[in-house]
């Protein structure tokens, strides 16, 4: 990613936060499978300061969309403070395998990381596991696919991967948690909006809300999206 192309990628930028599109594929930080990371390139948003910007939460790496970033210490620490109040409006489209009964509901299904020797690790609905809930909305439906947003109240690891294949409606793409753990196709999971209270008195609420990626164009216009 060159500096140019993270720029155009800036959805929402003030003296405390930024909020970012974060391209699918791209982790946000470095790892042992992870040499290319989102962290390597956040100097080029620092606009003029001495310090570049900070994750305030994170997004899975086959994830695109909405990822907000502190630009200062203080906005970091209000930040987290939003996030762990679930004071955040997350919204996340996706594209499923199948379709759940019904045109909205809730899942509240703990969550579970549990480790497998010499297969990594996974999540997984167990009652020994953190409380997550989800609420969902069907906004589309096609042959064999439905388009659903979902609305985390929690903040678990893969929790709308999850709770989608809990519903029975596994996201398309999905190489963890879907039927085709060989699929080529990427995850249809995108961080659509995010909207926060304002982080400085006198300043508006901040919302921002993030393009379709080219890989879920053509299944969210089968399912009935108008394209904006």
């Amino acid at each position: 990613m060159t500096p140019d192309q993270i720029l155009g990628r800036v959805l929402y930028k003030d003296q405390d936060v930024i909020v970012l599109d974060k391209p699918a594929g791209l982790a946000v930080h470095a790892g042992p499978n992870s040499p290319n990371h989102l962290e390597l390139y956040l100097d080029a948003l620092s606009f003029g300061w001495a310090h570049p910007p900070r994750l305030a939460h994170r997004l899975d790496r086959d994830t695109a969309g909405c990822l907000v970033l502190g630009r200062h210490d203080k906005a970091i620490k209000r930040l987290g403070r939003l996030f762990a109040a679930h004071r955040v409006d997350k919204r996340y489209w996706s594209v499923c395998h199948g379709g759940p009964e019904g045109e909205r509901g809730t899942v509240d299904a703990p969550l579970l990381k549990v480790s497998a020797r010499g297969q990594g690790w996974r999540i997984r609905v167990d009652s020994a596991g953190q409380q997550a809930v989800t609420d969902w909305t069907v906004l589309g439906r096609a042959d064999g696919l439905s388009w659903i947003e979902w609305r985390p109240r929690t903040g678990r690891t893969h929790q709308i991967r999850i709770h989608a294949k809990h519903l029975g409606c596994p996201l398309l793409g999905d190489a963890y948690y879907g039927p085709d753990p060989d699929t080529k196709i990427r995850l249809h999971l995108l961080a659509r909006s995010i909207g926060l209270p304002p982080l400085s008195p006198n300043k508006p609420p901040i919302a921002a809300t993030a393009p379709v990626p080219e890989h879920m164009r053509q299944a969210l216009l089968d399912c009935g999206w108008d394209g904006l």
